[in-house]
């Protein structure tokens, strides 16, 4: 049985018997996989520091189509995150990161745009800078979510189908955490949506320009934990609902 060899990303390990690991990661070319490191946890390997989270490696394994689990045979170091593992906030982002894949992404499904994503994301996180984590993980999570399929649209009451930004002015826009979607201030209270929170004009316009540049060139230079919060927090309601479970990482990456 021929070994394929994929440029992947680790996403996460769990241990398994006394010295293997159940290794989750993100192919190029096939999608998410889960597999066995067998020896894995012994001082001396075949994967070495590789398995490390977010990891970028050149995975060797054997695939069987009446298994779902495949046999990992090593793996190639190209690019560590070691470096980020100082910062707590960034290490905290890393978290992130690998959830948010581990949960949106179905398994064995090719995804070469979001593992393409998650490759520019860690870039800009190592390029260091001011705001770079609260801006990494806001593009992150837009483009994981319209990735997803699950992004509504940010210009149109779901309820009522107004246009937000009308010639005559631009209207507020709201949100709920058992909603998706946006809705007008008159749908806000006639619509059963419990509580709301609204995404301001200026968030939607970050949310605009992120999907049209890349992460380093998108909204504004002097990114702080409170710039798009609301746009943060609507994207993570789209996720939990799609996905219907709370993320773990959340609340940890705010207060970092």
């Amino acid at each position: 049985m021929p070994a394929r060899v994929s440029e992947a990303i680790v996403l996460a390990t769990y241990p398994f018997k006394e010295s293997d690991l159940v290794v989750s990661f993100l192919t190029r070319d096939q999608g998410k996989l889960r597999g066995v490191a067998k020896r894995a946890r012994r001082p001396k390997s075949n994967f070495g520091s590789g398995l490390e989270r977010l990891s970028q490696v050149r995975m060797s394994y054997f695939q069987r189509e009446t298994r779902e689990l495949v046999n990992l045979d090593s793996c190639e170091l190209i690019q560590s995150q070691f470096g980020l593992l100082g910062d707590y906030g960034a290490a905290v982002a890393l978290d992130y990161l690998a959830e948010i894949t581990e949960q949106l992404l179905p398994p064995a499904e090719p995804s070469e745009r979001h593992f393409r994503l998650l490759l520019a994301v860690l870039e800009h996180l190592r390029s260091g800078g001011e705001g770079k984590v609260w801006r990494a993980v806001t593009y992150f999570s837009l483009w994981a979510v319209r990735l997803a399929g699950i992004l509504p649209e940010l210009h149109v009451c779901l309820a009522c189908g107004n246009w937000l930004d009308n010639p005559e002015g631009r209207e507020p826009a709201f949100f709920s955490r058992y909603r998706t979607g946006l809705y007008c201030g008159h749908c806000r209270g006639t619509a059963e949506l419990g509580r709301t929170w609204e995404l301001s004009t200026t968030s939607r316009d970050i949310a605009k320009e992120m999907l049209q540049k890349p992460v380093g060139e998108a909204a504004p230079a002097d990114w702080r934990r409170e710039t798009a919060a609301d746009l943060r927090q609507f994207l993570v309601r789209q996720i939990e609902h799609h996905i219907e479970r709370r993320l773990i990482t959340v609340p940890t990456l705010e207060a970092a």
